[in-house]
């Protein structure tokens, strides 16, 4: 089977999950697929500024925000935008209950509440070292994704306050905040049709729950080893972890490369 695109989550798929490094195996793999004419598209939790080594490796398609925005080059395929309204009550809610929030645009910025364990958790599934800049005016932005940063007592509270907007925890102390539904499959479909490409000629690698409906998306789905059961579960294959050369791995066991 000869595939015409290749979906790949970063965070413990292309990026190492343990130390946040790619394997050089990783990367030959990549330039071996761009060599053979496969378009590479990154699919991933962050948003499009964390994307920049990615970039250098010449991939040039990027879904972010978990899926609420995707991006061709200079192209936007894919968006759905938070409305104002939503943006500035979460805003109220997350200063009254002292809770920290990150803002996915295009870059990644936060309101003013700052604490450790929102730290812990931005270092866990962003690799990040200090908090991201403060912004004053998101209001005036379009913004793609909220993450509040806090425990489930504090997501029944929220509930209660705003049952009319979706919520999506994927983290023990983040939870998705969304006028509607995003996914990484709906961006997907964005992608292949903007580029003409039929779902069966697509692969798609990943290691965490958000990637499970991606993987169902297309004609070959991979869990890396360091994956979850339930994406396991529903993959065509699985591989090695990430830090084993997962990658390369699958692509060579596949006949893909």
């Amino acid at each position: 089977m000869t595939y015409k695109i290749a979906f790949f989550d970063v965070d413990g798929t292309l990026i190492n999950y343990e130390d946040g490094a790619m394997e050089e195996s990783t990367r030959q793999a990549i330039q071996i697929l761009q060599d053979k004419g496969i378009h590479l598209v990154a699919a991933t939790g962050r948003p499009l500024s964390m994307c920049h080594e990615l970039k250098n490796l010449g991939i040039e398609t990027f879904i972010t925000a978990n899926g609420a925005y995707a991006k061709h080059k200079d192209v936007v395929i894919h968006k759905m935008p938070i409305d104002k309204d939503i943006v500035r009550n979460v805003q109220v809610f997350a200063q009254q209950q002292q809770h920290c929030l990150t803002f996915f645009t295009e870059q990644l910025s936060m309101n003013g509440i700052q604490n450790p364990l929102a730290l812990s958790a931005m270092q866990e599934t962003l690799s990040l070292r200090d908090f991201p800049v403060r912004n004053e005016s998101i209001i005036d932005e379009e913004v793609f994704l909220i993450c509040l940063y806090a425990d489930e007592q504090a997501e029944k509270r929220f509930a209660c306050q705003f049952p009319n907007i979706l919520r999506q925890r994927w983290h023990p102390y983040i939870m998705n905040v969304l006028q509607q539904d995003v996914s990484k499959a709906i961006a997907v479909k964005a992608v292949l049709d903007y580029f003409e490409i039929d779902s069966k000629d697509a692969i798609a690698f990943g290691d965490g729950e958000n990637d499970i409906d991606m993987l169902e998306q297309v004609g070959l789905g991979v869990a890396m080893g360091n994956g979850s059961q339930a994406l396991k579960n529903v993959a065509d294959f699985v591989t090695k972890r990430s830090v084993e050369g997962g990658i390369d791995f699958a692509l060579r066991q596949l006949h893909i490369i």
